[in-house]
């Protein structure tokens, strides 16, 4: 199997010279029927806006076909070592479904079972918790869990928490409350710490190193606010768990109530389907929701190793995007939900993409000269047509778009006005800004016109639950994979992050005072 780059295939050549179509010359309602592919738990991926003909896609399957990219994916699955540059195996698929059945080991052990026995771990913790059996220091319930971690270890499982609310309170289900904390700056700590009852709340601590700056720093600014509360009994430490790996300094800290493990092989912006993201909403929800999630996430995992490209929904997506971004030269994509409940997964989307495929060197570590992945932005419509959506309609510049909708609400409490209802409203916005987008609009006044051929795709289905949840993360997970390998760059580490912690922890070393501009001078000497 090879891994070369992008400018080095014959299909790419073959791409970069092919004819260019518009999405007015091809949208028709025959291709919004029939560019349509099923994905894991009942949602679908429908490309009709994108401009993409049947001489393009054949050339895309070839580029597919050439660079092996669903081999390259079986490899992940398989357990060989595709994280080059930390030199670690890539098992996040396995978190959540043993994919291609074949036994995968590392540092002396059977990791499905290793990761089956976190979760059953998870399980037995979470349902004690939630059956009054397991209780704070002061014998009291827990009713609130409260997440201390960053970047992965906040970002996806406050997106998939909040995603999971409605549904959960509309199928009348037992909570937890859920909070979370991630900012090092005090003011996010305190602002969540003044809605707690400190008797009623379990903390989960969340670094995989045990070492992360700003969550050891939250970690001791919340000790120290229950350490000093006048409650009788409290043992602060009784109220804390700790998801981490086994070789961190917080496994070996025996005061904490319970710690869960994952390991080096899962990296933070895939964790969400770990103990990362598993015993949070596990305690929130229930384990059972958690294990649905799961489901639809293997799903969708299943369906990525087909080499049909239409038939693939993550690996069309990932060549889509591909062909926006080096053939068309689109430096951005915006994620657009059309559900309040997915108000941070475009938060969670941005980390994912931009951290794995915002990469200028390829997996040896040479340079490359074409362009990686794209930025990555979003907000939930309709809040941001009333935003950002002039420059997307009207901007000298055309960004591509990802919309997701669904038919039906979470919560089933919706009323009729001027003749239809709220979800109704919603999806009328969603499907005429599809349309809009691709068809524009001709006007005498130039203030008015719309070009249009702005190119759109659309993931859909009923309802977001559990199941449906997890194949779209795991959806947008190997659509990067996939992307990373076009561009043959390792997905999978993030040295771009390292620079600015080394540089604040000599700051620090040296600080005095808090006198900004100083700090930055002292730095460019």
């Amino acid at each position: 199997m090879e891994y070369v780059n992008l400018d080095k295939t014959a299909s790419y050549k073959v791409l970069l010279n092919g004819n260019k179509s518009t999405v007015k010359e091809l949208l028709t309602p025959e291709r919004v029927k029939t560019h349509d592919i099923a994905l894991g738990g009942g949602l679908r991926y429908n490309w009709a806006a994108m401009p993409l003909s049947d001489e393009t896609v054949s050339n895309l399957q070839s580029l597919s076909d050439e660079m092996d990219l669903v081999g390259k994916y079986k490899k992940i699955l398989s357990g060989v070592m595709m994280n080059t540059g930390e030199k670690r195996l890539v098992l996040h698929h396995l978190t959540r479904g043993n994919v291609l059945g074949k036994k995968i080991e590392a540092d002396g052990e059977d990791k499905d079972e290793f990761y089956k026995g976190e979760l059953e771990k998870i399980r037995e913790f979470s349902e004690g918790v939630r059956s009054g059996k397991i209780t704070g220091s002061t014998g009291k319930r827990f009713t609130t869990v409260c997440q201390i971690g960053i970047g992965g270890s906040d970002l996806g499982p406050r997106a998939l928490y909040l995603a999971l609310k409605g549904w959960a309170d509309g199928n009348g289900i037992e909570q937890l409350r859920g909070e979370f904390i991630s900012n090092v700056d005090p003011d996010d700590a305190a602002q969540v710490i003044r809605r707690l009852d400190f008797e009623t709340t379990l903390f989960v601590l969340v670094s995989k190193s045990g070492t992360t700056q700003e969550t050891l720093t939250n970690r001791d600014l919340v000790l120290e606010t229950l350490k000093s509360s006048p409650i009788e009994g409290l043992v602060p430490s009784k109220h804390m768990v700790a998801v981490t790996s086994k070789t961190s300094p917080l496994a070996k800290d025996e005061s904490m109530l319970a710690a869960f493990f994952m390991d080096d092989y899962i990296g933070g912006r895939y964790s969400s389907t770990s103990a990362v993201g598993g015993v949070v909403l596990s305690l929130a929800y229930g384990f059972d929701t958690f294990r649905a999630l799961l489901d639809g996430a293997h799903e969708e995992d299943v369906l990525s190793t087909g080499k049909d490209i239409t038939k693939n929904g993550a690996l069309m997506d990932a060549l889509a995007g591909f062909y926006l971004r080096n053939i068309m030269g689109y430096p951005a994509t915006a994620i657009l939900p059309y559900s309040q409940a997915l108000s941070r997964f475009p938060a969670h989307l941005q980390q994912l993409d931009m951290e794995s495929n915002g990469k200028h060197v390829n997996r040896n570590g040479e340079k490359i000269s074409y362009p990686t992945g794209p930025v990555i932005f979003g907000e939930p419509g309709t809040n941001g047509q009333h935003s950002f959506y002039q420059l997307l309609h009207q901007g000298t510049d055309i960004v591509p778009l990802q919309f997701i909708g669904f038919r039906s609400c979470q919560y089933g409490n919706d009323i009729e006005t001027a003749g239809s209802y709220s979800q109704t409203k919603l999806n009328a916005n969603l499907s005429a800004q599809i349309a809009a987008f691709a068809r524009g609009k001709d006007d005498e006044n130039p203030n008015k016109e719309f070009d249009g051929n702005r190119p759109s795709s659309l993931i859909y289905g009923d309802k977001l639950t559990p199941q449906s949840l997890g194949a779209l993360l795991a959806h947008y997970e190997n659509k990067v994979m996939f992307q990373g390998f076009i561009w043959n760059l390792n997905s999978f580490d993030q040295e771009g992050v390292q620079l600015g912690k080394v540089l604040a922890k000599k700051v620090l070393a040296g600080c005095e005072g808090d006198d900004l501009l100083k700090a930055y001078a002292d730095l460019l000497i």
